[in-house]
């Protein structure tokens, strides 16, 4: 801002919603003789007030913007004039822009830059408007939102003046006051002030447990995208059974957005495309990772990209990706992304599929923002394979058919899940004997179809209003025929591309090989399914 001032720029445009902050730094910049080597007078116009000077003295019939703009034009002083409500004269896609407003800061921008005296116009507005005529005559300024350092200098003032006070009671370390700064990243520095101190306020306790608040707090701006839909992850790793390989990946990860990661020269984690055969847990995995980091979880919902008037999927993706990094650090969950960017989908449609994706992939290349993108896929072939080279997602995860271990302990969460009630628990205890049988039974179905099966059990038993048996969920489970038979085709399909372009989610040590009869090849693809995919540990 300050060369800008300096370089004599006549018209400047800052998109911001801060008009405070703003305003004070504009304030700052004009006033000191190093940044403008002449101090400037500060004005500021607004439709309610008009046209008033920095010391309080007002220019009288200036509300209406052609005549504060009259008042500008002649006005023979080092002055900087910040109008803050402009942007409605400037026309958007529904009205056309004022012509008189225009054509004065045509004048003014000629004026200003052949003029002896240093002069500035600054728009102030949270959107950015910019007609034709005046695109060579105005300079468009970022603004961005507070950075860390700001942020935390303004929690460590709440901190000591509640504290002083005896209001609040603080038990954060460094590490914990980094969290909190980091967490606000992306909310204007009133918005944060306001999670502060409702974090605060929630239990005159504030500590790592009021991360929560401050998540909530972020809603908000997710919400008013329009784009991205923000998903309570209600979750942890403990509910997922077995991915013991993907759940230590995931588990080296955590926290490696902080400064303590930066010191040994990691940047933040790209992401992780997780592909199997459906019902495995994969979404549920992208859910447990957030809950676990203490992240917030984004859901892209690639079909309201694809919306809307011409042009508006070019913008769809743009405000997603913005409102992400806004956002950040969170977790960017994008399920069956083979649905939104199939390669048979690129194209009959003018090229707006094309554009869209290639966005998409300049992002997860180039971004820098702590955006942790989780992409699941059932049918890993339908997508383009300049999603899949390294440098867009950190590694590629396959996730097969459970084991009997993963199956044992996917029937325990379940039950022990639903078996809270003793009316419904009965004479059923989850022992070794009951989980080994159980998984004996169930080899070749997913966690889903188990998940069915204990549901089907209980519906079974509810019926004659008894508690659960064990050959109830044995009958539902037998009733069900599983995807691996239904569809083992596309299973063997699936199996075959991962054998040497993915990450085994099943650690080695989990293949559990002998814990069953395993059939002939001509049977069809093998029930235990721990194998597949290339077998590195982490």
């Amino acid at each position: 801002m300050g060369q800008l001032l300096k370089a004599r720029f006549p018209i400047l445009y800052v998109e911001t919603y801060e008009e405070a902050r703003a305003y004070g730094e504009i304030m700052a910049v004009a006033r000191d003789a190093e940044s403008v080597r002449t101090p400037r007078a500060v004005w500021t116009w607004t439709t309610t007030d008009g046209l008033i000077a920095s010391d309080g003295n007002a220019r009288s019939g200036t509300n209406d913007a052609a005549r504060a703009l009259d008042v500008v034009l002649r006005t023979e002083e080092p002055s900087v004039f910040v109008f803050r409500d402009l942007h409605p004269a400037l026309g958007d896609s529904a009205r056309a822009a004022d012509p008189d407003v225009v054509r004065r800061l045509r004048d003014i921008a000629a004026a200003f830059k052949s003029g002896t005296v240093a002069r500035a116009v600054v728009i102030l507005s949270p959107v950015l408007r910019i007609p034709a005529e005046l695109e060579k005559d105005v300079t468009i300024v970022d603004f961005p939102l507070p950075s860390e350092t700001e942020i935390r200098a303004m929690l460590d003032g709440m901190i000591d003046a509640n504290v002083a006070t005896g209001r609040v009671r603080v038990d954060l370390d460094a590490l914990g006051r980094e969290k909190f700064a980091k967490a606000v990243l992306g909310l204007t520095l009133f918005e944060a002030e306001n999670a502060f101190a409702r974090a605060m306020v929630n239990d005159a306790v504030l500590d790592e447990a009021d991360l929560e608040v401050i998540i909530e707090e972020k809603h908000q701006t997710i919400r008013k995208s329009g784009v991205l839909e923000f998903v309570p992850a209600d979750v942890n790793l403990a509910h997922v059974g077995g991915l013991e390989n993907l759940k230590r990946w995931l588990g080296r990860r955590d926290s490696s957005w902080l400064a303590d990661a930066a010191d040994y020269g990691l940047p933040a984690p790209r992401g992780v495309l997780i592909a199997g055969v459906p019902g495995c847990g994969k979404s549920l995995t992208a859910k447990a990772v957030a809950a676990a980091w203490g992240l917030p979880l984004l859901r892209l919902d690639i079909g309201r990209i694809f919306a809307g008037l011409v042009g508006s999927s070019e913008q769809n993706m743009r405000t997603a990706i913005r409102t992400a990094e806004a956002t950040a650090p969170c977790v960017l969950w994008i399920d069956e992304i083979e649905k939104g960017f199939a390669t048979s989908g690129m194209g009959g449609d003018s090229g707006t599929s094309s554009r869209v994706f290639a966005s998409f992939l300049t992002w997860m290349q180039e971004k820098k923002k702590a955006v942790f993108v989780i992409a699941t896929s059932n049918d890993i072939n339908l997508l383009p394979p300049e999603l899949l080279r390294k440098g867009r997602f950190d590694e590629i995860f396959f996730v097969d058919l459970p084991t009997r271990a993963e199956r044992a302990s996917i029937w325990a969460l379940h039950i022990g899940r639903r078996l809270v009630h003793p009316r419904v628990a009965g004479e059923i205890t989850i022992d070794n004997a009951l989980l080994n049988e159980l998984a004996q039974v169930s080899e070749g179905y997913s966690g889903a179809e188990i998940e069915q099966a204990v549901i089907g059990g209980l519906f079974a038993a509810f019926a004659e209003r008894r508690p659960l048996r064990l050959d109830d969920l044995i009958q539902a489970l037998v009733a069900m025929v599983p995807l691996s038979v239904t569809q083992a085709e596309r299973v063997g399909a699936i199996r075959a591309w991962a054998d040497m372009r993915a990450v085994a989610a099943t650690a080695a040590e989990d293949w559990d090989d002998n814990a069953a009869v395993r059939p002939q090849p001509s049977q069809g693809p093998p029930p235990d399914r721990g194998r597949h995919g290339r077998a590195v540990e982490f």
